[in-house]
């Protein structure tokens, strides 16, 4: 940092050196269970990750065959955010969908 001295007898602090750091990401993936129906899926893969029909279900599929899939990477906080509308969603509904997060 470094101090300035202006004409009206104040000082100012400048910092010349400013370095922004990526936020870290996390991705959102879906977990397969053997309730939930898959248009169900599909539409919280569109409404939630507002993923087009086609991605939906694609990610879908993948989940049903390999056990899980991911929905997205985002920032931490978005990413909380998803795995709670998608629990919220599921629990509001009667399914047991779950998912979960961890870091990219």
């Amino acid at each position: 940092m470094a101090r300035e001295q202006l004409d009206s007898g104040t000082d100012t602090i400048t910092s010349d050196n400013v370095r922004l750091k990526q936020p870290r990401m996390f991705k959102v993936i879906l977990l397969n269970d053997d309730y939930s129906t898959m248009d169900f899926v599909v539409a919280v893969l569109e409404q939630i990750f507002r993923k087009s029909p086609a991605e939906a279900v694609q990610i879908m599929l993948h989940v049903h065959q390999r056990g899980q899939g991911l929905c997205g990477v985002f920032p931490k906080e978005i990413a909380e955010a998803k795995v709670k509308q998608v629990h919220d969603r599921a629990k509001a509904e009667g399914h047991p969908l779950r998912c979960m997060m961890e870091e990219a």
